[in-house]
Order: structure tokens, then C-alpha cells, then sequence
């Protein structure tokens, strides 16, 4: 049974029809020019991102806090007031970059990067991020996209066949209610990740589609 994140939530309620339809991980999106941004009328973002661990901690979700190369000193700050249970890199973090990191953070704060992928050259250079606690493999921003992830957008699947993976990973991309039981079983994957394919517009989740989703994913 494949394990499930619910990325890009910014509101309570969806946090909470997440938990019920039987989600593992919400995701909460600290990238000001992206969509799913949880705090897009000028709202403190430590503040509103308190407010969000807290609903999912009770709600027994596990959470995840998606930023873009991010300063580590302010991060770690930020992470001393506020623990998710993990953060997730999704810009053009180094293997480098990902060490110090995971050196710096504790031990219960996971450590997952996001690497987007094309072709089975690109999923090769994965293996360099060891230092990650886990990988989201994800497909490669269009070209010009002014954000790495977040796009809706799948990738050749075939390319993972065979794969080796050097770590816990996940899978991520254009996955839909309509295609995740064919993503996971062409895939292999114990674990994917949605956002733009559980929404009714652009950033706005609906419900519907994130219990579809998941039964879905559980069911393939």
C-alpha cells in the first residue's frame, strides 16, 4: 500500500479532509511566488505555519515544510520555533548544500530533496544527494518556469525501470485520481506526491480529488 503526501495545503479544513481520507504527509509550502504559498495576504509566516503543524500534528499527519534554497541559518531559526517533521528542498540545493544542512538540523527533522528528472542520465546524478533522509523524484520544470516544482507535469516513467534507488524516494509529477495506480505500477513506488492534481483551480485544494487520490494510491 503506497504511502501518500498532500503538498501545497494552506488551510485547516484541508488539512483535516487529508488525515480522515487517510493521507501519511501534508505538505506546506513556504515559497512566496508560488500558488500554494500558506501565507498569500501578508500573514506572518511563522506564525501561519505554527498554526498549520499544529492542526496536523493533532490531526496525526506528518508534515513537511517545502522551501527553495533556503538560507540555513534562518531556516534552522525558523525550524527552532516551529518542527515540522521534515523539510523539503525543492530548488537548486547542492549535494553540498544537502550535508550541511542535514548536519545542521536535528536528527527527528527529516531531510528530503527534490531532484527533477528527464531522462535515465538525470536519475543517475540522484545518487549524489546521499546525504538525504529521503528523494522526491519529480519531473523537470518546463523550460523558463520561474519555480522548480509545482507544475503538473509527468515525466517518461519507464526511465525508473530498473532503478536503484539509494534511498527512501517518492514519486512526483502530473500524478492524478486518473493515473496514480498506473504511475505506481509502472513505478514501483511506495510513496508519491500531489498537489496541482487534488486542485479545483490553481492552489485551491478540493476535497473530492484529494479522497479520490487517495484511495486510489492505496488501493494500487
Amino acid at each position: 500500500m503506497a504511502k501518500v503526501k498532500i503538498c501545497g495545503v494552506r488551510d485547516e479544513a484541508m488539512v483535516h479532509v487529508a488525515a480522515e481520507a487517510g493521507a501519511d504527509w501534508i505538505g506546506f509550502n513556504l515559497v512566496p511566488k508560488s500558488p500554494r504559498f500558506i501565507a498569500p495576504h501578508g500573514e506572518p509566516v511563522p506564525e501561519r505555519l505554527t498554526d498549520l503543524l499544529k492542526v496536523s500534528a493533532e490531526a496525526q499527519l506528518r508534515s513537511v515544510v517545502l522551501v527553495v534554497d533556503p538560507d540555513i541559518a534562518v531556516l534552522k531559526s525558523l525550524t527552532d520555533t516551529v518542527r515540522p517533521d521534515a523539510i523539503q528542498l525543492h530548488g537548486q540545493e547542492t549535494p553540498e548544500f544537502v550535508a550541511k544542512l542535514r548536519a545542521a538540523m536535528p536528527k527527528d527533522t527529516e531531510i528530503w530533496k527534490a531532484v527533477g528528472v528527464e531522462n535515465r542520465a538525470d536519475l543517475e546524478a540522484v545518487a549524489r544527494f546521499v546525504s538525504a533522509d529521503r528523494l522526491l523524484i519529480d519531473a523537470k520544470p518546463p523550460e523558463g518556469a520561474d519555480r522548480t516544482g509545482g507544475h503538473g507535469q509527468a515525466f517518461d516513467w519507464s526511465i525508473l525501470q530498473g532503478w536503484a534507488a539509494p534511498k527512501p524516494w517518492m514519486l512526483a509529477g502530473g500524478l492524478t485520481p486518473e493515473n496514480v495506480a498506473a504511475a505506481i505500477a509502472a513505478t514501483g513506488a511506495d510513496a508519491v506526491d500531489v498537489s496541482s492534481g487534488v486542485e479545483s483551480e490553481r492552489g485551491v485544494k478540493d476535497e473530492v480529488l484529494i479522497r479520490s487520490f487517495i484511495a486510489a494510491a492505496k488501493a494500487a
